[in-house]
């Protein structure tokens, strides 16, 4: 265990195994150490797997992946107590050769991730929590793991450990997370037949559907639901800002509840097996909330950095496109036969700022924050847009005039005239 390598990489999640693939792949020596029994055995949930991140890293990855189906849909809801209001984009462009975006199981697809950095020569050692990063100075050399003798060296660390980077905290690259910037997602997983899942969805073949929901269901907290539909399942779950949770004193499975009870929901999940829940912590500050991404001899990717657009719900192709560029700029730093100190690692931070990663954490760097200040977004208005609804699409003999000017004179008195401009203009600023 005392040997020393090129890189070592801790955590077997996307970000992990991006950095591992593309470094083993190379010609480095790469070890890679992972606590669960297995890569994915801590992630039973659903999740959204954005095929060009990881076509960068692995072109044929469609021959022998776990994909369950391709989306062709998307649904937006916003819903009070008893109805919702939306939209939805279907195109059959999304029934392509090479689709766009995919519903996975992370267990299954996270140990195939993990299968691929073996293949291409990396060392993969699981069940090994590493314990500290071993410092001489500030620079760091190696990891310190739970096993007996369990001091490994290498040239660089990436830490790919997850939101909660003990490691990161434990070494002092940055404080304890805010409860603000973090949000909390419980899931469960309903298994159906597949001709069910079809039927009800409108699908045929692999082709999925993806269902994004706002409103009611959070109680007025910052956060969102969702909906994936699997091969022979669907993920269901929702998710708010621990600060959120902590001030209404609700449980999140309380939410959960209530999400699987609303006259929308229901009946996609009736007749349902329910075999799998999870909790997931999600980063959720967005561009302020990322913190100093590399120093002498380390980097950090992925969930670990805060690298998540909770706006359009992507986290995987953040992970992987970072993992990605953490790994060339060793490969790149190898070639050119410099150290893995700060000021050459900096080329990871400019790769990233010039990447969609960081140009679209930067677009939305002032969401979060009106989100929190504002939490009318996720009570009043879907309230309003719902009765709104109702009252144009209620025949009752009244004139649509009127209805008009009943909707407006709602939507004043709940918020005011310079209420509801002063609210467009936050949005507007927080989005453009």
């Amino acid at each position: 265990m005392a040997e020393k390598f090129d890189a070592i990489v801790v955590g077997a999640g996307p970000a992990g195994n991006a950095a591992a693939y593309t470094m083993a792949k190379a010609g480095l020596s790469v070890l890679q150490l992972e606590r669960g029994e297995t890569p994915g055995t801590k992630n039973v949930q659903g999740a959204i797997l954005y095929a060009d991140a990881l076509e960068r890293i692995i072109p044929d990855f469609r021959d022998d992946a776990p994909l369950e189906r391709h989306v062709i849909e998307q649904r937006m809801w916003v819903l009070d107590e008893k109805s919702f209001i939306g939209t939805n984009y279907r195109s059959d462009a999304f029934n392509s050769d090479q689709p766009n975006r995919y519903t996975i199981l992370r267990a299954p697809f996270d140990k195939w991730f993990s299968g691929k950095v073996k293949a291409a020569g990396g060392l993969v050692i699981c069940e090994t929590t590493v314990t500290e990063l071993i410092q001489e100075g500030k620079k760091v050399i190696g990891v310190r793991t739970d096993r007996e003798g369990g001091d490994i060296y290498a040239d660089v660390v990436i830490l790919a450990d997850g939101v909660n980077s003990l490691l990161a905290k434990k070494a002092g690259f940055h404080g304890e997370l805010e409860a603000k910037n973090v949000a909390l997602a419980v899931k469960e997983i309903h298994f159906l037949p597949e001709e069910v899942v079809q039927s009800r969805f409108n699908i045929k073949g692999n082709e999925g559907v993806v269902i994004e929901i706002a409103g009611a269901v959070t109680h007025g907290m910052v956060g969102t639901a969702f909906l994936y539909t699997n091969k022979e399942s669907i993920t269901l779950g929702i998710g708010c800002l621990l600060s959120d949770f902590k001030k209404a004193g609700i449980a999140p499975y309380t939410l959960l509840e209530e999400l699987k009870a609303h006259p929308a929901i229901a009946p996609l999940i009736a007749g349902g097996e329910m075999k799998e829940y999870a909790a997931h912590l999600i980063p959720e500050g967005g561009y302020k909330a990322v913190p100093t991404l590399y120093g002498d001899g380390w980097m950090i990717a992925g969930d670990s950095a805060g690298l998540v657009n909770a706006v359009h719900r992507e986290g995987s192709n953040l992970a992987m496109t970072s993992g990605r560029l953490a790994a060339e700029t060793v490969i790149a730093l190898k070639e050119m036969k410099l150290p893995c100190t700060a000021p050459h690692l900096a080329r990871y931070k400019a790769a990233l700022d010039d990447s969609f990663v960081m140009k679209d954490l930067r677009k939305y760097k002032e969401l979060p924050d009106v989100l929190h200040s504002n939490p009318h977004f996720f009570s009043v208005y879907p309230q309003l847009l719902n009765r709104a609804a109702h009252t144009m699409l209620m025949v009752d003999g009244q004139d649509k005039h009127s209805k008009e000017k009943t909707i407006r004179g709602s939507f004043v008195q709940q918020r005011s005239l310079w209420g509801l401009v002063g609210d467009a203009y936050r949005m507007w600023r927080a989005t453009r």
